[in-house]
């Protein structure tokens, strides 16, 4: 089964370069971009949109599939899971770095306008 795209815990982003995340937001999806697992019990249909009409603007089509036939769906899902582990783990030391990156561009600026009012 394909992305449901209806269900109220798919979310997609649209990046300046163009790229496109498709993803759930409870990460149940494991092979996301591509399809949702045929029996998730967080289904739920998104109410916020039901009959509106989605331009072509909306979203671009999903990607291909890439073609890993020497890979299976278990082997897919422990690298995935790797990665998200990886990501997981330097996220807080990254997110730390670039608020203290702002703060100190933050006071640069207002030591900057202080001493132009003097």
């Amino acid at each position: 089964m394909p992305m449901r795209e209806e269900c109220k815990h798919f979310q997609s982003r649209t990046y300046a370069s163009g790229e496109v995340a498709r993803f759930c937001v409870l990460d149940l999806a494991p092979e996301a971009p591509w399809r949702c697992p045929d029996d998730c019990k967080a289904y739920e249909r998104r109410m916020a949109d039901v009959g509106w009409v989605h331009g072509s603007l909306v979203e671009p089509p999903v990607e291909d599939e890439p073609e890993l036939s020497s890979v299976s769906k278990d082997d897919m899902a422990s690298i995935l899971e790797d990665a998200e582990s990886i990501v997981s783990a330097i996220a807080p030391e990254a997110l730390a770095e670039a608020r203290a990156e702002d703060a100190r561009r933050e006071k640069r600026a207002a030591q900057r306008w202080w001493r132009r009012k003097r």
